[in-house]
């Protein structure tokens, strides 16, 4: 008989390309996973993946399964949502993602909140790469995400939340007026530090510093904010900063932050979910409820 566990297992399957990886977000062992998946695919009289030493793929059948399953489980946790919700607003469990610019800033301010207004909700918390964020949107595994916008996808509603400035973060050892206002042009001849491919964070400043920053940035490696400016601090070149970090960040006496000429960078932060989701009414909530903390 088809199950839900197998479609799970196999839609996991299908978003890592890895029995392992697939095992561990199920919280079952490789051999488990690999049992169910035989035993959906003699359930199904098809052979759904393709297996090596190395590696596998999915069939062309494979493919179409998946794409079904993903639809299945999404309707399931929408039918649970809708549940949820319909016992009381906001409540319930919401799996939020963040992206790692926004959690350790916008959190602390957040959670206290929404434990004293909506005590019998419980957030579930998730903070990797913007990409990483919308695929599991997309896929059914989180219910919205926090994000810099805009998404251009058509199946996801957004309600922005707050404009977020950007900073210029030097070292304070410099000779500067912090007076002034900067512009791309003063970035000239200066070491750009970043954070490492994928963070959205460095995509927004490097379209905001232009052929600048393409040619004289520095990728780092670096995961956080924190890494960089630590960098900064210690004269090993200038950062973009985001406004909402800096009350956090900024403790150190060796950085100074200074403001952009107008019309002043900044990304715009939005709330994202499904528009199929029936919980759209707790998001709206939500999103309220962080431009209440934001402001």
């Amino acid at each position: 008989m088809l199950t839900f566990k197998q479609l799970r297992y196999f839609v996991a399957v299908q978003q890592h390309g890895h029995f392992g990886n697939a095992a561990e977000e199920v919280c079952v062992s490789q051999p488990a996973l690999s049992m169910q998946i035989r035993d959906l695919e003699k359930e199904l009289g098809l052979c759904l993946i393709e297996r090596n030493a190395r590696s596998i793929r999915l069939t062309p059948e494979g493919e179409e399964i998946a794409k079904r399953a993903n639809q299945i489980l999404r309707e399931m946790q929408d039918l649970k949502a809708y549940a949820e919700h319909a016992a009381s607003p906001l409540s319930g469990t919401i799996r939020l993602g963040v992206i790692p610019s926004l959690a350790p800033y916008i959190l602390p301010k957040l959670l206290p909140a929404l434990t004293k207004q909506y005590p019998a909700l419980q957030l579930d918390l998730r903070e990797t790469l913007t990409a990483t964020l919308l695929s599991e949107l997309k896929h059914g595994t989180l219910d919205a995400v926090l994000v810099a916008l805009p998404v251009e996808e058509p199946d996801l509603e957004e309600a922005p939340i707050f404009e977020d400035h950007f900073l210029l973060a030097v070292a304070s050892s410099r000779e500067i007026d912090e007076r002034k206002r900067m512009g791309p042009d003063d970035l000239h001849g200066e070491n750009l530090l970043l954070l490492e491919e994928g963070h959205c964070l460095r995509d927004q400043t490097l379209s905001f510093c232009g052929s600048i920053g393409q040619n004289q940035s520095a990728n780092v490696g670096a995961t956080s904010i924190a890494t960089v400016l630590h960098m900064v601090a210690a004269g090993y070149g200038v950062t973009v900063l985001p406004e909402i970090c800096a009350d956090t960040e900024i403790a150190d006496d060796r950085i100074t932050l200074l403001r952009f000429a107008e019309p002043q960078p900044s990304r715009r932060i939005g709330l994202i979910w499904r528009k199929t989701s029936p919980k759209s009414e707790d998001y709206m909530a939500l999103a309220r409820c962080l431009r209440n903390v934001t402001n």
